[in-house]
């Protein structure tokens, strides 16, 4: 292929299939439940919320029985990230203790998608439910954090299955729809879980060595170019992810820096608030992208992240933006080497 023809490839928009409908599915099962903690005064619990609401991304375009059974195996990856990550952090685990153990649920969450075949594929989101359950501190009692996790989750799973009252079709096998791997495709997972493990690893290690404290950001933007489906995607996946999240830093930085035209201060004494309704309205706008252009999707998905962390532990918002930037920047180069020196081979399936 032409040079050309990638630089092309890079910011082509996929056509649109039905976005909006997966986007509204998202949001409400990310609005709700953060909105019923904003109502009980426990905004900072918000980004458990948000992680278990992630399970509604998963299956969007399958029959309701696929999604239902592809959603709550997502849901499993997604609670066993936020279960982690929250055990690290009631036992205050940081740095190399965090590399190590996030590395290894990213080889095992690559077994469990591969096996699974989820789409969006590879255990990213579960990495990254570890990670930003670790960096903060705990719910009191702990068990509180898992269990809204949980609680959105399933809520996530009856919203995604709530269309089928309407159609009530049912596909007959599609629920004995099962990907088996062969020899072959069982040697080819277990080298993709190496992937995984080294490039986590590997961007930990850095991350750690930057003394950023947030070596998990770096682990995340690694997991990131493992998900294409080949070489050229891959890459792909990781410039997006590096020029979509310097644009979303942009939108970090305009809402938590404090400019005459900030939305924090317009609403004195009202931030969580702002910042729970800026959740909602940025997931909506990452789903929208989400399958169409991954870099889009960044500018959006960055600040959610970013802003439930802010509000389960502020942080000087410049320092935040830095250390965000070059984590990724340190994460996405370690994940597209991994690709490039190590060759995924093709699941062989029956």
């Amino acid at each position: 292929m032409s040079l050309l023809h990638h630089i092309r490839s890079l910011h082509s928009l996929a056509p649109a299939n039905k976005d909006h409908v997966s986007a509204w599915r998202v949001a409400i099962s990310v609005a709700v439940p953060s909105l019923a903690l904003l109502a009980a005064g426990r905004p900072e619990l918000a980004g458990y919320a948000v992680f278990g609401a992630l399970t509604g991304m998963y299956g969007r375009t399958e029959p309701h029985q696929l999604r239902l059974r592809h959603q709550s195996q997502a849901a499993v990856l997604l609670i066993a990230g936020v279960g982690v990550g929250v055990f690290l952090s009631v036992h205050h685990i940081h740095s190399w203790a965090l590399v190590i153990i996030e590395a290894a649920f990213a080889g095992v969450g690559s077994l469990f998608t591969d096996r699974t075949a989820l789409k969006p594929a590879g255990p990213f989101f579960g990495i990254l439910a570890l990670g930003a359950c670790a960096s903060v501190p705990a719910a009191d009692p702990w068990q509180t954090g898992v269990l809204i996790a949980a609680g959105s989750a399933a809520f996530s799973i009856m919203v995604g299955f709530g269309g089928w009252f309407v159609g009530r079709a049912w596909h007959r096998g599609r629920r004995r729809d099962v990907t088996v791997l062969r020899g072959a495709g069982r040697r080819a997972a277990w080298l993709h879980a190496a992937r995984y493990v080294a490039a986590d690893g590997g961007a930990g290690t850095l991350g750690v060595l930057s003394g950023s404290g947030h070596p998990h950001w770096a682990m995340a933007a690694a997991a990131v170019p493992l998900a294409g489906a080949d070489l050229p995607s891959s890459v792909y996946r990781g410039v997006h992810r590096i020029v979509g999240t310097l644009a979303g830093l942009v939108v970090v930085a305009a809402v938590l820096f404090p400019w005459p035209g900030s939305p924090l201060l317009a609403f004195p004494g009202q931030e969580a608030a702002v910042l729970v309704c800026l959740v909602i309205v940025l997931q909506f706008s990452t789903e929208l992208f989400m399958t169409r252009h991954y870099g889009l999707a960044m500018v959006s998905f960055t600040p959610v992240i970013l802003l439930v962390g802010q509000l389960a532990a502020p942080a000087d918002p410049g320092v935040l933006v830095t250390e965000r930037a070059v984590e990724t920047l340190v994460g996405a180069a370690v994940g597209i080497a991994v690709v490039v020196l190590i060759r995924r081979r093709r699941l062989a399936v029956r």
